[in-house]
């Protein structure tokens, strides 16, 4: 859960992550290598799936954040009042299965099985290295390295932090070519280079300058503090409202300018950059925020477990084998998938929760799990468990980036289902 209480921010080197915007459309690449506009993109809605499954998941940050705010109403502290029981819901179902998303579509669906098999390296080699890099740096005790083992979390804390950050941004950026690409404007660079300045300034930077400002926990551990004056920046919080708030101002009237000058106006894309924007401008000026952790995660983790979904449901059909046979039946129908995903992020959590919450944090499988969650915490598998959870994220940010790098022909046949799910404008 550094996700969901520490780094709010967003990860890894995810330009491409959801990147839509110059590749999708059944146009194809004409001569000068950029995609032509889709053919039928006049035939298709602006919505992903439709308006209320849009409204619902890619659009949450429009009711997410009303909603916050009425269930906090009244309380000085956020996490003891309505909001709280909202939150473990959300951490509960979400969490972990938006971590897993990618993972999942990667192993457990016939669409990436060619592309899988083709590259060893990207899906069997990398990851495993990844998972024994994490152990091999977690695992050993203070006297085993020349670090301790708490100075060697602090490292892999700090690029967490800074991969996470990126990851966030680029899912805005993604969201926002996706929506793009279905209003047919595929090959519009232009406006694409404002998705990007936009995603990642306002949902990736300027989050980081709205956490310190607002003074989240993340800016108060110890890991932080050698490279943070704390006081300085506490002097510099009205001058950092001032520059943050109007580059978000100024970002955003932007990309409302290029969209309403657009052959084909895009509300889904005006709707999404408008939510961001309040959400990050909010968290500028709140006094509490709990508020801003907790919308700006769940957004996240209902977006991308969404998005899974939809690759997941236009997988072709399976083999004889059994086993993907039943695979094949969770994944063409979203609901059982998101249930399969829900189970699992509810069973992970006390297990995921020993590396993600800090000391004297809330322990959201507490709640369900009992004594068996805080005997976790305190048994003889921590730093195993610490390495699990660490090797998890920095596989997420990997994989993400395998399976959604659309610039890849191979990639964009496999998440076919990104463009593809949504009926027909009528």
């Amino acid at each position: 859960m550094r996700e969901s209480k520490k780094a709010i921010g967003a990860s890894l080197n995810h330009t491409e992550n959801y990147q839509v915007a110059a590749y999708l459309g059944a146009g194809g690449f004409g001569a000068s290598g950029t995609l032509r506009p889709a053919s039928l993109s006049s035939q298709r809605s602006p919505w992903v799936r439709g308006v209320t499954w849009d409204a619902l998941w890619l659009q949450s940050a429009l009711w997410l954040a009303p909603l916050a705010l009425v269930l906090a109403y009244g309380h000085d502290d956020p996490s003891d009042s309505p909001l709280d029981v909202l939150v473990f819901g959300l951490t509960a179902l979400f969490w972990i299965s938006h971590r897993f998303g990618s993972m999942w579509l990667a192993y457990a669906t016939t669409a990436y099985r060619p592309l899988v098999r083709a590259e060893p390296v990207r899906f069997a080699i990398v990851p495993l290295a990844i998972t024994a890099v994490c152990f091999g740096i977690v695992l050993p005790g203070d006297d085993s390295l020349p670090f301790t083992r708490a100075e060697r979390l602090v490292v892999l804390a700090a690029i967490d932090f800074a991969f996470v950050t990126y990851h966030f941004a680029a899912q805005h950026f993604g969201v926002l070519s996706l929506y793009r690409v279905r209003s047919g404007r595929s090959s519009d660079l232009w406006c694409r280079r404002v998705d990007r300045l936009f995603a990642m300034v306002v949902g990736g930077a300027l989050v980081v300058v709205a956490e310190a400002v607002a003074g989240t926990p993340l800016l108060k551990e110890a890991w932080v503090a050698p490279w943070l004056d704390l006081d300085r920046l506490a002097a510099a919080t009205g001058t950092l409202r001032t520059v943050a708030t109007t580059l978000i101002v100024a970002l955003t009237v932007a990309l409302f300018v290029v969209e309403v000058r657009a052959t084909t106006v895009s509300v889904p894309r005006l709707l999404y950059a408008g939510g961001i924007a309040l959400l990050v401008g909010g968290a500028l000026y709140t006094d509490r925020p709990f508020l801003f952790i907790a919308v700006w995660t769940a957004q996240h983790w209902l977006a991308a477990t969404a998005l899974a979904t939809c690759v997941a449901g236009a997988e072709p059909a399976p083999p004889a084998a059994l086993v993907w046979r039943l695979l094949h039946a969770i994944n063409r129908r979203p609901w059982i998938l998101l249930f399969v995903l829900g189970l699992i992020s509810v069973l992970l959590l006390p297990v995921m929760e020993v590396e993600a919450v800090e000391a004297g944090g809330t322990y959201y499988g507490d709640r369900i799990f009992g004594a068996l969650a805080v005997a976790l915490r305190s048994s003889a598998w921590v730093p195993a468990l610490i390495a699990l959870g660490i090797a998890t994220g920095f596989l997420h940010y990997w994989l993400d980036r395998a399976v959604y790098r659309l610039s890849r022909p191979a990639v964009r046949t496999a998440a076919r289902g990104l463009w593809s799910a949504g009926s027909p404008a009528s």
